[in-house]
């Protein structure tokens, strides 16, 4: 067997042959580019082979099936893996259990990046959580490009981390949006700051533990600054698992930074970033027995509601860490527009409002989107995979004026309101055509709602049911709510 590579022993692996790329969809482009960008060979592993052949090809490299894979595996020094495969795929178990690493697109640009292989080390700054890290990312993008920094989102929103190691312009400053696919795959990988925005349960068959789950979200917390969500248990407790010293007082004799950040939807206490009359406050980087300095207004955050303000209280708390001044991040906070399909405001009319919150595929996610208004139509539904919705409902009660269930698990939804709220009017979807259906959701929410509600599109569910994905699902529910979401729904019902 060849020699194989320590990791621990310097940033940047060393392979002897060809780097292992395993799998071809578009995480393994990324990383056979950076690969190649490394001066080194790739091998396109696929059960797909002609997917494979192809993009070896591009690349000038070699290719094989899984099964080849295994028959070889005695050949491999490295193999960089897409973050979709599991940790116990045959092959990335074996390979680890023969001592060979198995490492992500994240990990490698990393490592490469702090070798110096595309000049000076960057600032990684990382954020992950189970919902939010899309709004977080970019708002704290924003608020280091209005500091005049050249940062850019990267990982799972913007550009591939690879890709923005050699861009030009130079990106600097790396806002990492990371999934807890990526952080397992990334043993090594220490960001300058990180926050987990929340923690519920979600992919847990995939890492096989809530404990596990949690654990590899918690890697962003190895780095110089630890921000730390206070209102969340579960997070403050992975916290201590990196954290190894208490906060330090800006006002100890120097400006070091304190090593962890606490952020709340609370008035915030000395060390943490909070709320007090509508506004951001920071009692972290204030003036010693002051009330702490006002960064922004509160009230106003797209999206609007708890969720887009414990984003933005995230952001900003980075974006102190690294000596942003607060009319910066007031300024990219009053600018922020939410992407699509994450609380977007897709018409209003006749004093009702529609939101696509299709992002929210699980139960804390669409938590989060009810918990932002105070009377709705719920439209809800898709493939739960196991989650159970009963809490969200419990707990959202009085916010839903009336509901609409689609998709494979609309019965399992449909029993949970009967069981929970039998008061709420309730309309089911049978169809599994993916337009037919969305369009009868919108048009039986338009009719359960009032003026004064909103029709919220929050599935606690994946979409793979009907749609190609949830960006299809939003899009579908905003064309429909455009389309009939106006006076004389029902005249107009008569005559489809």
């Amino acid at each position: 067997m060849m020699s194989q590579i320590q990791l621990s022993s310097s940033y940047l692996p060393q392979p002897q042959g060809p780097v292992w790329i395993a799998g071809a969809g578009v995480s393994g482009r990324g990383a056979a580019e950076l690969v190649r960008q490394l001066g080194w060979s790739v091998c396109i592993v696929d059960s797909n082979i002609s997917l494979a052949t192809e993009l070896a090809h591009q690349y000038r490299g070699s290719s094989m099936t899984v099964q080849d894979a295994y028959s070889r595996l005695h050949e491999a020094s490295l193999i960089v893996t897409s973050p979709g495969w599991r940790p116990d795929t045959p092959l990335l178990r074996d390979a680890q259990a023969r001592g060979i690493p198995v490492i992500g697109d994240v990990e490698l640009a990393w490592c490469a990046d702090r070798d110096g292989r595309f000049g000076k080390p960057r600032t990684w700054l990382a954020v992950t959580g189970t919902n939010g890290k899309t709004t977080a990312t970019s708002m704290l993008a924003a608020m280091m490009e209005k500091a005049g920094a050249a940062a850019e989102a990267v990982g799972n929103i913007g550009v591939a981390v690879g890709t923005a190691l050699t861009q030009t312009p130079r990106v600097d400053i790396m806002v990492a949006e990371l999934s807890s696919f990526q952080l397992h795959w990334a043993p090594t990988f220490t960001p300058d700051a990180g926050v987990i925005l929340n923690l519920a349960e979600d992919h847990i068959d995939w890492h096989g533990s809530m404990d596990a789950y949690a654990g590899d979200k918690a890697r962003v917390y190895r780095g110089d600054i630890a921000v730390v969500n206070s209102d969340d248990e579960r997070v403050c407790d992975e916290a201590k698992r990196y954290v190894v010293s208490e906060p330090v007082s800006p006002h100890d004799g120097d400006d070091s930074c304190p090593h962890v950040i606490g952020f709340t939807m609370d008035e915030p206490s000395a060390g943490e970033i909070g709320i007090v009359d509508g506004r951001i406050v920071d009692r972290v980087y204030s003036p010693a027995n002051s009330d702490g300095i006002v960064i922004a207004d509160a009230t106003s955050i797209s999206p609007p509601g708890a969720a887009g303000v414990a984003d933005a209280l995230a952001a900003t708390a980075i974006a102190r860490s690294q000596g942003v001044e607060p009319d910066a991040i007031a300024e990219a906070l009053s600018s922020f527009v939410v992407q699509k399909h994450r609380g977007q405001v897709v018409h209003e009319a006749d004093g009702i409002r529609w939101i696509d919150n299709s992002k929210a595929t699980n139960p804390h996610a669409t938590d989060a989107a009810l918990s932002a208004v105070d009377s709705c139509v719920w439209i809800a539904g898709g493939q739960l995979k196991g989650a159970c919705v009963d809490e969200v409902i419990a707990k959202n009660v009085e916010r839903i004026s009336a509901a609409v269930v689609l998709g494979q698990d609309r019965e399992v939804i449909r029993r949970s309101l009967m069981a929970i709220a039998p008061r709420i009017p309730l309309t089911v979807v049978t169809s599994m055509d993916p337009v037919a259906a969305m369009t009868e959701a919108v048009q039986a929410a338009g009719r359960l709602a009032q003026p004064g509600d909103t029709v919220l599109l929050a599935p606690a569910a994946a979409s793979l049911d009907m749609y190609t994905g949830m960006g299809q699902r939003g899009d579908l529910f905003a064309d429909a709510a455009r389309r009939f979401g106006t006076t004389g729904l029902k005249d107009r019902d008569r005559d489809i």
